[in-house]
């Protein structure tokens, strides 16, 4: 059981910082504090490029990984 609490641990802190990475790295949608004071100067073009499809696709997948090994972590927990 320790290995796989190990195991399960590593994979929580790789997909953590790898999701971090993908959110940081998507286009901002404006309506942030920077538009609050006149900043938030941009044009839309109306749609999203298949990059950034992708990018979503992604984040998602990763934050399916890093909540199933939360809640192996858990069960883990629970049963050890």
């Amino acid at each position: 059981m320790d290995v796989m609490r190990i195991a399960l641990q590593a994979v929580v802190v790789i997909s953590g910082l790898f999701l971090v990475l993908l959110i940081l790295m998507h286009k901002g949608k404006g309506g942030g504090l920077s538009d609050m004071f006149g900043g938030g100067v941009s044009s839309s073009l109306g749609g999203s490029s298949i990059a950034e499809r992708n990018l979503n696709r992604l984040t998602v997948m990763v934050s399916i990984v890093w909540l199933a090994a939360i809640v192996g972590l858990g069960l883990v927990a629970r049963f050890q």
